[in-house]
């Protein structure tokens, strides 16, 4: 299986709708890094798994779209706890879309992977078709 992954950082705001959220029940600032981890199990006729530019260019959508924001405010947040984890699962929803990754036939499988900080991360894996 070969494997590509592109990462960067972006900081938003988001607060908790849990019960007894303690502090992270207040809307507070988090610097999230994010990697886009693209797979399947052959290359294109030149070698590529798929284009790195344009999965630089979804990686810059995402950040453009998250950087400053409060993400409860968002509809895709709309009346649901904004966890790193379903966080990871909205963002791969986005890349696919936006690289139309059901039509790049080399390309089976997205992971995208949200660190809350260097000691904890979530993922979320899933079919591109």
């Amino acid at each position: 299986m070969y494997t590509v992954t592109v990462r960067d950082r972006f900081i938003a705001q988001y607060f908790l709708t849990v019960p007894n959220a303690g502090p992270e029940g207040d809307p507070h600032s988090r610097e999230y890094g994010v990697e886009l981890t693209f797979s399947g199990p052959e290359l294109d006729e030149y070698g590529y798994l798929l284009d790195i530019d344009a999965a630089k260019a979804a990686l810059s959508e995402v950040k453009e779209r998250y950087t400053d924001q409060l993400i409860n405010d968002l509809p895709e947040f709309e009346d649901a706890n904004p966890s790193v984890e379903r966080f990871c699962r909205e963002i791969s929803t986005q890349v696919v879309e936006s690289m139309e990754l059901g039509s790049v036939e080399t390309v089976e499988r997205l992971e995208v992977t949200l660190h809350e900080d260097e000691t904890a991360w979530a993922a979320y894996e899933r079919s591109v078709a």
